[in-house]
């Protein structure tokens, strides 16, 4: 492990009659998650990508002078996990001296410490460990879980699992691990498709749906591995299945290619995740690209950009469905007005103390204040590098 510690002074700015706090000591950490199965998905099978075998997760932990704490995280599949850390190591002495509640303001400064890489992508991803970091110390220091401190329109949300359908997944296995999801209270069920040869798509995905029946919501993702054609063709011989929706049949940044195929299909087309700011997300709104957006906060910058996202969304009468990290999701989710999907992995289940609660289809938002999670001992064992500033 390497660990490195700075003394950074700074300069606060003078401080407003409504100034009570100020950030005092930040910690910020390289932790690389191994998976126990390689994982492939259909960026695999068309050769862009090798099988995954880790996640590489940025941890940002803070403390304030009044003794109060957060902490927030971001995350790399395949690569960038080493940049994301090195970035935040550059920009973290910013964040000394301010107070925790100016999170708008923070994470201005924070983009603009490396305005030169940016405002999308593995710097925005970097501050978004720091964002998600503030909401949950702001959270926790008013007591409130952080989907009651946003304002929950519910204390429930609809979840369902991505993680036993990969392509690497024989497809009995695949009908196991579904029966065993519903089972446990997952409420759908979605898998991979996007195989060279469509044919074996619809073999797979026709077992599935005879295994499930009619009633269990279902959904497919492509990963973004069709082209045009093959994204209409396809999505039209899905219609019988009865889908909740088909995701990414497209490359994430081809607005109007989704735009006229969401128009073309019955079934709701999603996809959002690998954009990496409010401002492409905005690209498929105005195209009306999508019936269902699934923004990622880690990948957007963090919960400050989100809920910007969130409100665009709102407006345009969208869905909404965030990737990945359920840990903050199901938050964000539960504070969208329109009836949501969160999505469950748990794969990252190893890092935290605490677990999620599901039961009939729903996840639960637990009464622990702001995120409700803490590090697990596993965690700091596989933490590679960590550096901290200021003084406790």
């Amino acid at each position: 492990m390497v660990t490195t510690s700075h003394t950074a002074t700074h300069t606060a700015q003078q401080a407003g009659e409504a100034t009570l706090d100020r950030v005092s000591w930040i910690r910020v950490s390289s932790v690389v998650l191994p998976l126990a199965t390689p994982i492939s998905d259909a960026k695999v099978l068309t050769g862009r990508q090798k099988p995954m075998t880790e996640v590489a997760f940025l941890f940002v932990e803070l403390a304030t002078e009044e003794g109060h704490e957060g902490i927030g995280f971001s995350y790399s599949k395949r690569a960038g996990g080493p940049g994301q850390f090195a970035h935040a190591q550059e920009i973290a002495p910013t964040l000394l001296g301010e107070d925790p509640s100016d999170i708008g303001k923070i994470w201005t400064k924070l983009v603009w410490a490396g305005a030169s890489v940016g405002r999308s992508g593995l710097s925005t991803q970097a501050v978004a460990a720091f964002d998600i970091a503030l909401w949950d110390l702001k959270a926790k220091r008013a007591g409130l879980p952080l989907a009651k401190l946003l304002g929950a329109h519910r204390d429930t949300v609809r979840c369902y699992n991505t993680s036993g359908g990969f392509l690497h997944t024989p497809t009995e296995q695949v009908l196991e691990n579904a029966t065993a999801s519903l089972a446990s209270g997952i409420g759908g069920i979605k898998i991979k498709v996007g195989q060279p040869d469509g044919k074996e798509d619809l073999r797979r995905l026709t077992a599935v749906r005879e295994h499930l029946g009619d009633d269990v919501p279902l959904m497919v993702d492509a990963n973004q591995q069709w082209d045009r054609p093959t994204a209409q063709r396809m999505g039209r011989a899905f219609e019988e299945f009865g889908l909740v929706w088909i995701e990414e049949p497209l490359d994430a940044y081809d607005a109007p290619g989704h735009a006229a195929l969401a128009a073309s299909l019955d079934t709701p087309v999603a996809t959002g995740e690998m954009l990496a700011s409010v401002a492409e997300h905005w690209e498929l709104i105005r195209h009306n690209a999508a019936d269902i957006i699934q923004p990622d906060a880690p990948r957007i910058g963090g919960i400050t950009q989100f809920l910007k996202l969130a409100t665009l969304a709102e407006q345009h009468h969208l869905q909404l469905a965030p990737h990945f990290a359920m840990e903050i999701h199901l938050h964000l989710a539960a504070a969208y007005p329109h009836e949501p999907w969160v999505e469950h992995f748990d794969w990252l289940e190893p890092l935290f103390n605490e677990r999620l609660q599901i039961s009939d289809g729903r996840m639960r938002v637990s009464a622990r204040p702001g995120l409700g999670i803490t590090l697990s001992e596993q965690a700091r064992a596989w933490t590679g590098a960590k550096a901290e500033f200021g003084a406790r």
